[in-house]
């Protein structure tokens, strides 16, 4: 009895405990995990540059693969995430279990289609992009590791998920460090053969990746297993709850085609750039690693944030859901304005991290600077698109992406890069981002008003 009411106040700290001491004790935790992993990206192309610029292109062009592959894993924790925090919120504890186990099960069938897809279609893939022999064997090798074993990825995606939901933000970042800390260890021992390993070059930065997720995956599954949660953990006689799976989907599917989306993106943005040269994809890799570190605290604070969201929209509280959502605007736009000062005063010294040549700074420094512009706007397209999810409107988010992404971004860069040159595409990211938050920014407010006007509706009726 006394475990079960400590469970149920550690969910319920989300409707009582102070909103900024709330959100920061949620989100702090996962910032500085972000920014691990932050780290644990930028490390691993930074090792893989030693090996060759072409390395570093064979990384950049898998990289739409692996957006691919962690789209899917966030899809379903997202979704189940949300519905978790939203059933804690209501008071309804059986459902928000069935939620968590029925998640790790959308987990499993995610890891089986990416298995299928690592044996039969990362070559296919590289090769689309290059008629290199060696950059295509090169981005094989890498690719068909990370997706065969990708089963890492999901569980410990899903399983650090259920417990944000939960109000537990310790474990989740434990989880991730231990993922991006062992994997920024083993790149150098695995890629230049150090310490007795054979130098297995960029088939060894892959393999440090997912050892290191493995092992993430191995933790959280303890962690969540031997101790008391707000939602229990049920291996034998699981049983498949198809309510809880459709309102998983409900969130999970626009999460996971939103972040597909960007793959696409990627995809779509290499083959662009690939016409104008190998050193411009080579640019925007780099670009994707270095610009983690500014986005990833921003994503770390709305892992904080959803949870609260969710619970506070499930327990019918305005005051604290908007209080919680005005101070992540303030501490995610903080975060973009560093982002890009950096980007605008020293992007000489972050390309150099990539043993960047000549043409890859004169290519770079304007990519940097001009790309960055969007950053601000960034800032608040990210938490709507937060609050969408956390509310149940997948959809939204699902549009905000399609918007920015597939409409804008892919269509604007290929035109200005047809009138004014190379110099010229990158400016297709300002103008989709700060477009895309002209529409959704009213979207947001309207949707806010709606659904807590109904709900005291609900409440008076039942008064």
């Amino acid at each position: 009895m006394d475990s079960q009411i400590k469970k149920e106040n550690s969910a319920q700290k989300m409707g009582t405990m102070p909103v900024g001491k709330l959100l920061m004790s949620m989100a702090l935790p996962a910032m500085c995990s972000m920014l691990v992993q932050s780290l644990y990206n930028i490390v691993d192309s930074i090792f893989v540059a030693r090996l060759s610029e072409d390395a570093l292109t064979a990384v950049s062009l898998a990289f739409p693969m692996q957006m691919l592959i962690l789209s899917f894993s966030l899809g379903a924790s997202v979704g189940a995430n949300s519905l978790i925090a939203r059933r804690l919120g209501e008071g309804r504890l059986q459902e928000a279990s069935a939620a968590a186990n029925n998640g790790f099960f959308l987990a499993l069938v995610n890891y089986i289609l990416f298995l299928l897809g690592g044996l039969l279609i990362a070559r296919p893939f590289i090769s689309l992009f290059s008629e290199d022999a060696a950059m295509v064997e090169m981005g094989t090798q890498y690719l068909s590791i990370v997706m065969i074993f990708s089963f890492g990825m999901h569980i410990a995606g899903m399983g650090e998920k259920v417990l944000q939901a939960t109000g537990n933000m310790i474990i989740p970042m434990i989880t991730q460090l231990i993922g991006a800390i062992l994997n920024i260890i083993l790149d150098p021992i695995m890629i230049f053969g150090l310490l007795g390993f054979p130098a297995l070059g960029i088939a060894g930065a892959a393999i440090a990746t997912v050892t290191g997720q493995i092992a993430a995956a191995i933790y959280v599954m303890v962690m969540l297993l031997i101790r008391e949660h707000a939602v229990h953990i049920q291996l034998k006689g699981f049983r498949l709850d198809g309510g809880a799976i459709r309102d998983i989907l409900k969130v999970g599917v626009p999460t996971a085609v939103m972040n597909a989306i960007g793959s696409v993106t990627t995809t779509g943005m290499n083959k662009i750039l690939m016409s104008y040269s190998s050193t411009a994809v080579a640019v925007i890799g780099a670009y994707f690693k270095l610009q983690s570190f500014v986005f990833m605290p921003v994503f770390g604070l709305t892992q904080g944030l959803m949870p609260i969201l969710g619970y506070n929209y499930g327990a019918n509280n305005r005051k604290r859901f908007m209080h919680a959502l005005k101070l992540a605007f303030a501490v995610a736009l903080g975060i973009m304005t560093v982002g890009t000062l950096l980007f605008n005063l020293i992007p000489d010294k972050l390309l150099m991290l990539f043993e960047a040549g000549p043409e890859m700074q004169r290519i770079g420094q304007a990519a940097l600077r001009t790309i960055s512009y969007c950053f601000i706007g960034a800032a608040f397209g990210i938490i709507i698109s937060t609050m969408f999810q956390a509310i149940g409107y997948g959809l939204q988010s699902l549009l905000m992406s399609l918007l920015r992404q597939l409409v804008l971004i892919l269509p604007v860069a290929w035109l200005l890069g047809r009138l004014w040159g190379l110099d010229a595409v990158w400016f297709a990211y300002p103008i989709a981002e700060y477009t895309c938050l002209a529409v959704f920014l009213p979207v947001g407010v309207c949707v806010i008003k709606k659904e807590f006007s109904k709900k005291a509706q609900l409440q008076g009726e039942g008064n």
